[in-house]
């Protein structure tokens, strides 16, 4: 059972994670929309810390309105006008590498753990344990995962880039290879920390509520277990992710992506990205966020329950 829970992780979460790599793309580019301000942005940020004797209300409009505002069917035409079809799936060898490692590794191991902690008499799993095999998973997961995850960020961001800055690595091997070379080994780590507490969210969130929310339609005589309710249950377990996650997600997405010096840690790139956009800045690339996880939750889940039925006499 314990490595068949691996297979039957990693096969669906590849399937999901390549069909439904450009909404991450997009959702990518948007929570990195507006990090690099104007020359006159960077001067109304400065006395920020001070706050000078022009409101701080004042200071925030114009903050703010430096910024264009951009959704995420506009950008994802530009990026198609401007780069071409193609630039949607940027950085899928980097997908294919991270839901190898990082997925398989997660989806696998919450699987054991729950067996282990369930019940014996009952054959149930409450809540908290449910939770905790998440955190646990995830955050294992997160941490074998973490050079593909800096990898898949810079490819997908990349186009966002003037040409003179553009890294254009080749594939996946490329740019680790490129990071390793250029920025040392602890390169491939860069944000680990926000990946592994993001991982751990994520994971809890999305594994626990799904198994939850499955467990209640069905307990309840909603609906019987078929595809309707995989469906329902995986949506709204990657709702309950998106929301719990989108924040910690905004700043991996922009720690990783940096360059060298850009921000001191987690915390400053959190501190920066409130001062100098707000803190629904946080919440940048929600819609995306959302648009993928549910379709990535409900491609996720309802492939895991069809692979676990053609693999159940293995």
């Amino acid at each position: 059972m314990g490595v068949k829970s691996f297979v039957e992780g990693g096969i669906a979460s590849v399937i999901a994670g390549c069909s439904t790599h450009p909404l991450d793309l997009i959702k990518v580019r948007l929570q990195l929309h507006g990090e690099t301000p104007s020359t006159t942005t960077v001067t109304l940020l400065r006395p920020a810390l001070a706050f000078p004797n022009s409101s701080p209300a004042a200071f925030l409009a114009e903050t703010t309105s430096s910024v264009p505002k951009v959704g995420p069917i506009s950008l994802g035409i530009n990026i198609v006008k401007s780069e071409g079809a193609a630039a949607l799936f940027s950085g899928v060898s980097a997908t294919l590498l991270r839901q190898t490692l990082y997925s398989t590794t997660r989806m696998g191991l919450y699987e054991v753990l729950k067996n282990k902690w369930t019940d014996p008499e009952s054959g149930k799993l409450n809540l908290s344990r449910k939770i905790g095999a998440g955190l646990v998973a995830g955050g294992i997961g997160a941490a074998v995962g973490n050079p593909a995850d800096v990898a898949m960020v810079r490819m997908q961001a990349d186009g966002r880039l003037p040409l003179a800055q553009r890294r254009n690595y080749a594939g996946v091997g490329d740019a680790i290879k490129s990071m390793v070379k250029g920025e040392g080994v602890t390169s491939l780590w860069r944000g680990s920390a926000l990946t592994i507490n993001r991982a751990m969210i994520v994971t809890a969130a999305q594994l626990a509520s799904y198994d939850q929310f499955k467990e209640g339609i069905l307990e309840n005589g909603v609906m019987k277990d078929g595809l309707g309710t995989h469906v329902v249950a995986s949506f709204a377990a990657g709702f309950v992710a998106s929301v719990a996650s989108n924040p910690v997600d905004v700043i991996k997405t922009r720690v990783m992506n940096m360059k060298v010096g850009a921000y001191d840690g987690a915390w400053d790139c959190a501190v920066k990205t409130v001062r100098a956009e707000g803190a629904m800045a946080l919440y940048k690339g929600f819609v995306p966020t959302v648009c993928r996880q549910g379709p990535f939750t409900v491609v996720l889940f309802v492939t895991l329950e069809q692979v676990r039925k053609l693999l159940r006499d293995f």
